[in-house]
């Protein structure tokens, strides 16, 4: 077994992995441990904290200014780094903690003097801190005079409450039994919450307080339900209201108001209906808040007649319908496609005297840009300011959203210079937006620059991350996403199930499905629950990648985890169930999916078919075809592509158009897949002319052949011997912006090489010197042929680009051609390109596949020089080679520069000890490349060390 010991990302990890309830035990148990008094190692961090600001150093005769222009001009390149500055917690003359509390509880005790009078108690009132506080209300004799003096501190401009000082107050005042000043403080703690985890704090010590004697006000619980309300807190507003009405006191029409509110915004409209009841059990009417909730809630569940029903009553009832009334009705018209119908509420609430707001304009504004109507939307902003309203933040970031999903990503960055001109402040949420609006569309760069930009200036939040995370994997970057997830792991914000499904997608999209469930696991410890998007991302991940048995084994393990699979995890495992060729089971997951009462969806059908399909059992196809239209489910133009492949791969091409024929008189557009079939289909039967045209008739149509399509036609003309004109093709297909694949290189390599072949044997047919026979090399494409491809292409004019030597290269190191794909990079250099890092990372896979260790070492001193930064996967295939011809010093040596970069602690662990080292028995080299770690001070999770020493034990059994 490996001598191994976990390594964490925080105090709060290691306080969790040590049974420790908090940070702050933690602390108190390091103090311990090194003879430090706990107040000392707290006031070096606040004080380190709270004298950084953002462009300033302090004292005042150190101040210098800050340059850094406050919003980022996108496009200029200019995204400033605000100036960071830190301040030695010594040199600051605060008082040692212990005299600071004693001298101010000797203020606080003095009978004489009025300690507000005190110019003693002035002076220190600048160095204390909120744990200083908490520990002069704990500690002072007085409760009267602590309470006092904490609402005098607190009056201070230059200090700031937190959590513990109002715990602390609270516990004084009920050990006391002084419950109204109780009540009236834990208002005040109520109020205080920012963010969900203090107010979950809140309920945990008021339910500590409970069993003391503290119970809820009227004020305080309807402090409590707002804040509940505001993180959407349901569940335990529930509690909380359940445990209120069983106290005896009068719910107040707010908190009722308040509850509905809560209940409906998360379309929990039936559960709200008892607390309406409640309304008229209480003597009292329901108002315009009330009914504007339940609209809200039925508009969320897509119950448009319903919300229409209340509103009528409202009229009817002679209730205001307010200006949010409208907007919400007008907004769950506009999410559920009745656009138009939202369009004229907006005319109607204007003829009934109501004014719309920014935020009755902000969803139909996104939804037009986001349906391509921008001219509707730009009038519709044109109104707006007619009416005297200016596009707030949320109107702006709503047009910038639109713009951005509508492909029209530079006319939404102009908006944004727009907005910055208008003086209207950005938002995390508009960042967010044109991060993710430069990701979408390939400019990953900008939209880091953006993310730093926002970082450094404190603005990001978990989404943020979320964005730039979902960037990368985008690219198949996930090693950069990771060390952005280590980064928010490490000093927040909290990564939340949207955070780890991006990253689980990511790993699964490389094909890393054993990471991507080793992400679950760490997910699962650090207490966020996977849903049904994790385990679908999972589940469709194994069946890709045909192991259809661990998908299974994951859909099992839905149930067992109180997941009830849904349709979209059926489908996919019914999907998976068909890939590995297993009809029966997949048809038998089928009739249970509709036993369980779920509607068979297109989705699932077109998975059944897509299998017969690929197999050829067509009559299977055709029986599941007529139980789909049966059901009175039509088949849509996936289904009819499915059936078009399977007959093209059976040759049944009169059939095929008949179907295509039958999809066009059912307004069933056919799509890029479907020519892309039938071109296939026509080119395998030696019909490349044919194929052609209709290349032509799918132009005409504005659909724009892919690598894919133009591939087969090159295929076809080789296939007759006709290798000038799928040269021509290929000259086509490089002008119209389309670059040639890997498998569009090969076709035309095999093509040079057949051609080749019958030159010589028309030369040997010819010879009559030519004696024995001649060796069979036609399935072995020669350098010659390479050096060919390039030829030709230049003669077209289509020059090779740096991708094309990157493809051929490629096609060299997967057959084992090492040395060859070197005289390639040669030939390459010789014109004047470079490789660029895929390519490097084909060499050095192919190196040490062939265990030339020592070209792959000086291909790596060259990148590190270089400073490129490799896939983890390529250090592992580098280490692992190096070690299986024992040159143990090398590996270290790889390993520690590897170190020198930055990395995620777990994806080291994942794919260089366990998945490298440990899958190829290398047990003490990981255990030396551990201590290494160890000794870099390189942090991982619990769960990564709970999988390395399990993998070790298994090595020793």
């Amino acid at each position: 077994m490996l001598n191994m010991r976990p390594y964490f990302y925080s105090p709060r990890h290691v306080a969790a992995s040590n049974g420790l309830r908090s940070a702050t035990d933690y602390f108190q148990n390091f103090c311990l441990e090194h003879e430090m008094e706990l107040h000392d190692l707290k006031m070096m961090f606040k004080y380190r904290q709270k004298k950084q600001y953002h462009g300033v150093v302090h004292p005042k005769s150190q101040r210098k200014r800050d340059y850094t222009p406050r919003y980022p001009l996108l496009h200029s390149r200019i995204f400033c780094r605000p100036p960071s500055a830190f301040l030695s917690a010594f040199n600051l003359g605060y008082r040692p903690f212990s005299t600071l509390v004693h001298r101010v509880c000797e203020i606080l005790s003095n009978q004489r003097v009025p300690f507000e009078q005190s110019s003693e108690l002035r002076s220190l009132a600048r160095n204390l801190e909120p744990f200083h506080v908490s520990k002069i209300i704990e500690t002072h004799d007085n409760v009267d005079s602590a309470l006092t003096f904490f609402y005098w501190i607190s009056s201070r401009s230059s200090y700031k409450h937190n959590m513990s000082c109002y715990t602390s107050m609270v516990r004084r005042l009920v050990a006391d039994k002084k419950f109204s000043p109780a009540d009236r403080v834990m208002i005040l703690m109520i109020k205080y919450c920012v963010v969900k985890v203090q107010i979950q704090m809140v309920l945990d010590f008021v339910n500590d307080m409970h069993h003391l004697g503290l119970t809820f006000s009227l004020a305080s619980f309807d402090a409590l339900v707002v804040q509940l309300g505001k993180f959407n807190m349901v569940s335990e507003s529930k509690n909380a209201y359940k445990e209120f009405l069983s106290s005896g006191i009068a719910p107040s029409l707010k908190i009722l108001n308040t509850m509905i509110n809560i209940l409906c915004k998360c379309g929990q409209v039936e559960e709200a209906e008892p607390v309406v009841a409640q309304i008229y059990q209480q003597n009292m009417s329901p108002d315009a808040f009330t009914y504007t909730s339940l609209i809200h809630g039925h508009c969320i569940n897509g119950n448009l007649d319903k919300a229409f029903g209340i509103f009528n009553d409202m009229a009817s009832k002679g209730i205001h319908r307010s200006s949010a009334t409208y907007t919400t009705l007008i907004n769950g018209l506009c999410n559920f496609g009745r656009l138009d119908e939202g369009l004229c509420l907006i005319d109607q609430m204007t003829q009934n005297g109501v004014e719309p707001t920014q935020r009755t304009y902000t969803v139909p504004i996104t939804k037009l840009f986001a349906l391509g109507r921008t001219e509707e939307a730009i009038s519709l902003v044109l109104s707006m300011r007619e009416r005297g309203l200016q596009p707030n933040a949320h109107t702006y970031t709503a047009m910038i959203s639109g713009l951005a999903k509508s492909s029209q990503l530079e006319v939404a960055v102009g908006l944004y210079h727009k907005m910055l001109k208008d003086g209207v402040i950005p938002t995390p949420v508009t960042y967010n937006t044109l991060m993710n609006g430069f990701c979408g569309t390939g400019r990953l760069e900008f939209g880091y620059e953006l993310f730093l930009w926002t970082r450094n200036h404190k603005l990001v939040r978990t989404e943020t991350y979320n964005t730039i995370l979902k960037g990368f994997c985008a690219v198949g970057n996930i090693d950069r996403a990771m060390i952005l997830f280590d980064e928010m792991l490490k000093v927040g914000p909290a990564p939340n199930i949207v955070t780890y499904n991006t990253l689980i997608k990511g790993y699964a999209k490389r094909g890393n499905l054993d990471n991507a469930q080793r992400l679950m696991e760490m997910m699962k410890e650090n207490g966020c629950k996977p849903d049904h998007c994790t385990y679908t991302e999972l589940i469709s991940g194994f069946c890709d990648t045909n192991r259809v048995g661990m998908a299974f084994e994951l859909f099992k393990e839905m149930k067992v985890q109180g997941l009830e699979p849904n349709a979209v995890n059926f489908t996919a495992m019914v999907d998976g169930l068909c890939k590995d060729g297993r009809f029966d089971d997949a048809l038998i997951l089928f009739r249970e999916m509709q036993k369980m009462g779920f509607s068979s969806t297109i989705e699932t059908y077109n998975a059944l078919l897509n299998g017969f399909c690929k197999k050829g059992m067509l009559s299977e196809a055709d029986k599941m075809l007529n139980e789909m239209v049966e059901s009175g489910m039509l088949p849509n133009t996936i289904t009819y592509t499915t059936l078009i492949e399977g007959l093209c791969k059976k040759g049944g091409m009169d059939r095929a158009f008949k179907i295509f024929q039958e999809m066009e008189k059912r307004n069933c557009s056919p799509n890029l897949f479907t020519y892309s079939n039938l071109i296939h289909g026509l080119c395998r039967e030696g019909r490349a002319a044919d194929a052609e045209n209709l290349l032509e008739e799918m132009l005409k149509n504005r659909l724009y052949p892919d690598e894919v399509t133009y591939t087969s036609l090159i295929d076809g003309f080789i296939s007759i011997d006709k290798l000038d004109h799928a040269f021509l093709v290929l000259q086509r297909m490089m002008n119209a912006g389309c670059q040639p694949n890997y498998r569009t290189y090969s076709v035309l390599l095999k093509g040079l090489q057949k051609e080749f072949h019958e030159v010589v044997e028309k030369v040997a047919t010819q010879n009559s010197s030519f004696d024995g026979d001649a060796p069979d090399t036609k399935d072995i494409i020669t350098f010659d042929t390479f050096c060919n491809l390039l030829t030709r292409m230049s003669e077209i004019g289509c020059e090779p680009s740096v991708e094309t030597y990157h493809t051929l290269i490629g096609h060299l190191c997967h057959h084992g051609r090492s040395s060859e794909a070197d005289m390639l990079v040669k030939l390459m250099k010789e014109k004047g390109l470079n490789p660029n890092e895929a390519t490097y990372c084909c060499l050095l896979r192919a190196y040490c596949k062939d265990l030339r260790l020592d070209s792959a070492l000086r291909t790596l001193d060259l990148l590190n020089a270089r400073d490129f930064k490799l896939p983890l996967t390529i250090y592992s295939e580098i280490i692992c080679a190096l070690c299986k011809v024992k040159k143990h010093e090398e590996a270290n040596s790889v390993f520690d520069s590897l170190l020198d970069k930055r990395w995620n602690g777990n994806d080291i662990v994942w794919t260089i000890l366990i998945d490298g080292l440990l899958k190829n028995g290398e047990l003490e080299m990981c255990s030396n490349l551990l201590r290494t770690m160890e000794s870099r001070k390189v942090v991982f999770t619990k769960s990564a060390y709970s999988m390395l020493e399990q993998e070790s034990l298994n090595i020793h059994k």
